[in-house]
């Protein structure tokens, strides 16, 4: 038969958020006691009291999301400059032979401002075209013959470069994300290479996602 303690730590580890917020004592056990009361007491089958679950909560070990988050706080410190862009749009388009066809014509247009972005995702079924919103009218044209399945404009990016270790650790982009996701923030897109990670947001939640990278950055 299952142990209070084993059902209380099965419950708790389906939500990692909730455990880390754990490790960090931003829970209140009693709270939480209460709330998983009635899921310990239906997989066992009896009544249990509330100061068991709250004793089996407290003698939990760390966990595994917990240790890594120690590493990843001495890693945050080491975190390149930031570099940010506005103006953004972002073309979705089914993949096609038309796409293939133009490939080329499609590099030049892209390269064609100097100090512009782009980035081109191709895939499984679709494709997907970031750059500065002044190429709009010109990538819809040359592109008139291909499927497109979504705009989205007035959008912004965060560009981060990485520690080179970052390809020897895990939980690096995890450890982002999670603080970006607390603060409520809507990520349109991830891109990556080896050394740089760059996020794609809605303008208006670009200050917010930059303050949450400063104190990644200086909170190690």
């Amino acid at each position: 038969m299952l142990s209070i303690g084993k059902i209380t730590e099965d419950i708790i580890n389906r939500s990692p958020f909730l455990r880390e917020a754990m490790g960090e004592n931003l829970i209140n056990v009693s709270s939480l006691a209460r709330k998983i009361k009635p899921e310990i007491e239906k997989t066992m089958g009896c009544e249990v009291k509330e100061g068991a679950i709250i004793m089996a909560i407290k003698r939990m070990s760390p966990g595994v999301f917990h240790k890594v988050s120690l590493k990843l706080v001495a890693v945050m410190g080491n975190l390149g400059d930031f570099l940010v862009r506005n103006d953004l749009i972002d073309l979705t388009f089914q993949n096609s032979v038309e796409i293939n066809a133009i490939a080329d014509d499609l590099m030049n247009l892209l390269e064609s401002e100097p100090e512009g972005f782009y980035t081109i995702s191709r895939g499984v079924t679709e494709t997907t075209i970031i750059a500065n919103t002044s190429l709009k009218d010109k990538l819809l044209l040359l592109l008139k013959d291909s499927n497109l399945k979504s705009v989205n404009e007035n959008l912004a990016s965060i560009t981060v470069k990485l520690p080179k270790l970052n390809v020897e650790m895990y939980g690096i982009y995890y450890y982002i994300l999670k603080h970006l996701a607390w603060e409520g923030l809507n990520i349109m897109q991830i891109i990556s290479t080896a050394n740089e990670f760059t996020i794609v947001l809605n303008e208006d939640e670009i200050e917010r996602a930059f303050k949450v990278l400063i104190q990644l950055k200086q909170n190690n």
